[in-house]
């Protein structure tokens, strides 16, 4: 071939190779982004400004909440608690700002963030009617609503551009906790406008219009992770403690909500999208209230539910083949879990059998901001895998204490290198919860980093007493499933 034309085909290659390389988005190993739940942001806590803070614009509430504390503060908030009573003390602005500041420092580069609901802090309602008792129901929607513009516009002005996915929790209510009404709620209508507007612009209409009828919607991840779609529940709707705000059971809104999940399900697998499933509650079974209440499960007693049926968790596990990972919230505490088809589930008497045939639906519960039940306020740095949207890791960062004030932040632990798997997937779920259930006695070194670690602060010795059973609720999440592998333990 003649040289001016190897010349010519040598130019022609580089630039056409050139021209591709434009075309085509980069390659990404992992995409970062940023987990949050349970912030409980609570604008009570300095009472004598609440009066200044319900009729100021929201753009207004930093100014308000970041001037010196009154002189009465610390009784003032003393008497609120009496008043309305709540366990311990939720986010105070002070510990919201040190968090800002610590997303923004760590999780710069996250190129998505989810909430999974639970923004209001405890005793909202309560807490506004015994400082403003002649406020009208009006003013309290419209004093929540700008409660969660605040959180939210705190959280975009940390990560400007970035899409922010935010679910409702069982305390995000425009009347009381576990109650909101089933149509034409006015807090939905408020808040789907903040909702929409912390995403891009392709989603923000259908947002819009199905977070006002009921508080689900649908949303695409950023186009970093390709062909993802993110599906948000209000499953307050899904809880056996819903009411309407006039205190009646409805249960038209969860089977509306049922309806939509699958709806939406059938219509990603057709598109061969993958799914991710974002919500407060989780389900299966709630340990701690179980163990409260005294419940004899061996004796045929059910065990305590996060929801008020299994329809959500057999709705997700029958469809593990396109949902790559549910997140929730609600426990406060840093947890994971493997949702499974009921005939999937295997006892601990089995454990040593092969369960490499095991498919499920990877959950990661998110721990919380708030530092109410005595815990560090924490929140997760995500990697997620593009081309199939998996979960791939995450680090935990916790701060050194619960106040906010002279607070640092730094990593409490990372997942790969704690527990050695390549991936928050359920082959690697499977692995670890059989290895966890074979555990009785805590004694390898996955076990005892998942006590440390399931309540930020090392309070190990709330979850130890009762190991055995709680593993059995890592994948067993139906309230029969549950009872065969915690009374198998007990034998």
């Amino acid at each position: 071939m003649p040289a001016s034309r190897t010349g010519i085909l040598v130019t022609l290659t580089l630039v056409f190779a050139a021209l591709a390389a434009q075309a085509a988005p980069p390659t990404a190993v992992t995409v970062p982004a940023l987990f949050l739940s349970d912030i409980h942001f609570d604008p009570y806590a300095d009472p004598a400004k609440v009066a200044q803070l319900s009729l100021a614009d929201e753009s207004e509430w930093a100014g308000i909440l970041s001037a010196p504390p009154s002189t009465t503060q610390a009784q003032d908030f003393a008497t609120l608690r009496v008043t309305c009573p709540v366990r311990g003390v939720d986010t105070p602005n002070v510990l919201w700002l040190s968090s800002l500041e610590a997303i923004h420092t760590n999780a710069s580069r996250a190129r998505f963030a989810t909430v999974s609901g639970d923004l209001l802090a405890h005793q909202f309602d309560c807490k506004f009617k015994a400082l403003l008792p002649t406020a009208t129901h009006a003013d309290y929607v419209q004093f929540a609503e700008k409660t969660i513009r605040y959180i939210v516009g705190g959280l975009r002005t940390q990560l400007p551009g970035v899409p922010i996915y935010v679910a409702m929790g069982n305390n995000d209510s425009g009347c009381t906790d576990y109650a909101i009404d089933s149509r034409h709620d006015k807090f939905l209508a408020l808040t789907a406008k903040i909702v929409a507007e912390a995403l891009p612009q392709r989603d923000r209409n259908s947002v819009l219009r199905d977070f006002a009828a009921g508080g689900y919607y649908s949303a695409q991840l950023p186009a970093a992770i390709p062909h993802t779609r993110l599906l948000v529940l209000d499953d307050l709707f899904l809880s056996g403690d819903y009411v309407t705000c006039a205190g009646n059971p409805d249960p038209t809104p969860a089977a509306a909500q049922l309806a939509w999940i699958k709806s939406q399900l059938v219509s990603a697998r057709r598109r061969h999208e993958h799914v991710w499933v974002m919500a407060h509650i989780p389900p299966g079974v709630d340990l701690y209230a179980t163990a409260r209440k005294l419940t004899n499960i061996c004796t045929g007693a059910k065990p305590q539910m996060f929801l008020g049926s299994e329809s959500l968790a057999e709705v997700l596990a029958r469809n593990s083949d396109v949902i790559r990972l549910a997140i929730f919230g609600h426990t406060h505490s840093d947890e994971m879990r493997l949702l499974t088809r009921e005939e999937t589930a295997i006892a601990p008497s089995a454990a040593a059998k092969s369960r490499s045939h095991v498919t499920g639906v990877p959950v990661k519960i998110i721990a919380s901001i708030t530092p109410l039940n005595g815990n560090r306020p924490t929140f997760t740095l995500a990697s997620v895998r593009p081309a199939t949207a998996t979960l791939v890791d995450y680090t935990v960062i916790e701060a050194s204490n619960l106040t906010g004030v002279d607070t640092t932040w730094a990593p409490e632990y990372t997942y790969s290198s704690t527990y050695g798997k390549p991936a928050f997937d359920s082959a690697s779920l499977t692995n670890l919860i059989t290895n966890f259930q074979a555990d009785l006695t805590v004694q390898s070194p996955a076990s005892q980093a998942y006590l440390r670690n399931y309540f930020p602060g090392d309070m190990s010795a709330l979850i130890k007493l009762v190991w055995p059973q709680y593993t059995c609720s890592m994948d067993h999440d139906s309230a029969t499933s549950f009872s065969g592998c915690a009374c198998a333990t007990m034998k």
